[in-house]
């Protein structure tokens, strides 16, 4: 599945309000997620391998590292739940380049996707995802929601991250 997505990645220091919020507003609650992405070394964007009770994917993706909403170029691969032969064959044909855990907790408003992330050695964070899964929506409608949640959710600029998780966690070490 190849989709776009305008994302937000923000520091999260009130959890619970935007828990509030989103229950408010009946998001429809997904459950919790508890994660492991594996990325591995590739010349151009990102791969990673989701391994988690809910979500398990091979995603290849594309952005730009920038603070505020990016756009993303997401190519989402479906693999079984258990997918550890897939894991050992990337791991010794390309390399393991970093491991994040995360406790994922995942809500969607219509095409809208939140993430309210616990990640091990980094903290928390939610993340806002506009999808436009078929290309009906188009870049200036997925990128009005992200805004329109940004503010709904009361973050400011020095919330914002420009990278993602994994070059986090490569730059902490």
């Amino acid at each position: 599945m190849n989709h776009k997505n305008i994302e937000i990645k923000a520091r999260c220091a009130d959890a619970a309000f935007i828990r509030a919020y989103l229950q408010e507003k009946q998001a429809r609650f997904i459950g919790i997620d508890e994660q492991t992405d594996t990325y591995f070394n590739v010349s151009e964007g990102r791969l990673k391998l989701r391994q988690g009770p809910i979500e398990n994917a091979l995603i290849w993706y594309n952005r730009e590292n920038k603070a505020g909403p990016k756009l993303s170029e997401v190519q989402l691969f479906p693999v079984p739940a258990n997918s550890e032969i897939l894991k050992q064959q990337l791991s010794s044909s390309i390399g393991i380049k970093v491991v994040v855990k995360k406790k994922r907790a995942i809500y969607f408003i219509g095409n809208v996707k939140f993430h309210i992330d616990e990640v091990e050695g980094l903290g928390s964070f939610v993340e806002i995802e506009a999808i436009d899964a078929d290309g009906s929506l188009g870049l200036e409608k997925i990128n009005e929601q992200c805004h329109y949640f940004l503010q709904q959710f009361q973050l400011s600029e020095a919330d914002l991250l420009t990278h993602s998780y994994s070059d986090l966690l490569l730059n902490a070490s």
